[in-house]
């Protein structure tokens, strides 16, 4: 991994750099579904919104949405080759090469606004070449430490980095070594940093398109961000229209519910202690009590901390199942961390066989990668 911004920028030199809004999602839990809220509030006051999000579950394709439609097959294969043929184009790096061609699309779709989600960090992330005019932060907490650094401040001042002079930043809720962190990088380059907060009903208390009690704080934050955008673009507001774009975002993978053979599964992309606590309470708040909870994880993860968080979250087993993917954490030091309430199985299928021997729901949880295999089993739960 070579965090730098030298090979984007020399591809776009030669390509002529974007001339459309940006709004940069950097975080570490929750950019996904902030994305997702911005991006529907936008549309429904009529504009036509580029999404670029990571990562995919079935398809690459996933990543790069205009007005929530996949580009067609046809389509990606044409951009992709037109990177490959441009200057500086053969160096780029997997997420610099997705980002790229998302931008290209966009600009050629000619969207009223790019929302782009930041892949990892902020200062050197690929989506922080096209100069974002707004930022939007969302919890940030320890994730990837052998990248950005071993303490929260560390990451925090790298996902700081996103900010540039004369752009702004909203921010939710942040642990104070992190607020401190966007605050600094904010007064040294001259960027104006504003703080989301509780919006006035009926927004705040209507229901969201995207279930969880922890995503009040993505969609207040989204919600700050696009009046802040709106007004910045001479466009009107509207409670009725933001109610709407609230209610009808839409994220798989995200506190979703879904029905399996008559049985219900919670699918959640909870991959970190942060993402934990935020889904534990998610279900206290909805009454569910998993029979059993189906998990994997990456091996670079902090399963010390992660396995006492993931016990709590039911009063049965722990199904641990293989993920397909080099960096998958074996299934054999998943059932030497969790001991005894531990049940290893060798599939997805096998587990959610074994998980109808318990209480519903069950839940599915650990890594995003993990959905992954879930929707290749179960592609139609993918959409709304």
């Amino acid at each position: 991994m070579d965090l730098t911004l030298d090979r984007m920028e020399r591809f776009w030199e030669s390509s002529g750099m974007p001339d459309l809004p940006v709004v940069h999602v950097v975080g570490t839990n929750g950019k996904g579904s902030t994305a997702a809220f911005f991006a529907s509030l936008a549309r429904a006051h009529g504009l036509k919104v580029g999404v670029f999000t990571s990562p995919h579950f079935l398809t690459m394709r996933e990543r790069v949405q205009i007005n929530r439609a996949m580009l067609s097959q046809a389509r990606w294969v044409e951009l992709a080759n037109a990177i490959l043929s441009a200057p500086a184009g053969a160096e780029l790096t997997y997420f610099e090469f997705q980002t790229c061609l998302a931008m290209l699309a966009f600009r050629q779709e000619r969207v009223d606004v790019a929302v782009m989600e930041a892949g990892l960090g902020g200062r050197f992330d690929a989506t922080n070449v096209f100069a974002p005019e707004l930022v939007l932060y969302t919890p940030i907490g320890m994730d990837h430490e052998k990248v950005l650094g071993d303490t929260l401040a560390a990451i925090a001042r790298d996902k700081a980095g996103a900010l540039r002079a004369g752009s702004c930043g909203v921010t939710g809720p942040q642990d104070p070594d992190a607020l401190l962190e966007l605050e600094n990088r904010a007064e040294a380059v001259g960027a104006r940093l504003m703080y989301a907060v509780d919006m006035a009903e009926p927004v705040a208390a209507r229901r969201l398109g995207i279930p969880g009690i922890h995503q009040t704080v993505n969609a207040r934050l989204a919600l700050a961000g696009w009046r802040w955008f709106a007004a910045g673009h001479d466009l009107k507001s509207e409670t009725d229209k933001e109610i709407f774009g609230l209610e009808t975002a839409f994220l798989p993978g995200r506190f979703q519910r879904v029905d399996v053979d008559g049985r219900e599964v919670i699918l959640d992309g909870a991959h970190n202690p942060h993402a934990l606590a935020a889904l534990k309470a998610a279900l206290a708040a909805s009454g569910s009590e998993p029979g059993c909870v189906i998990f994997s994880c990456m091996e670079d993860k902090d399963l010390d901390a992660m396995v006492p968080m993931v016990r709590d979250l039911t009063p049965g087993p722990v199904l641990a199942v293989p993920m397909a993917y080099d960096r998958a954490c074996r299934t054999e030091r998943l059932a030497e961390t969790f001991g005894e309430k531990a049940v290893v199985l060798d599939s997805l299928e096998a587990a959610l066989a074994e998980g109808s021997k318990y209480s519903s729901p069950t839940l599915i949880c650990g890594s995003l990668y993990l959905l992954a295999d879930f929707y290749t089993l179960y592609p139609h739960f993918l959409t709304a």
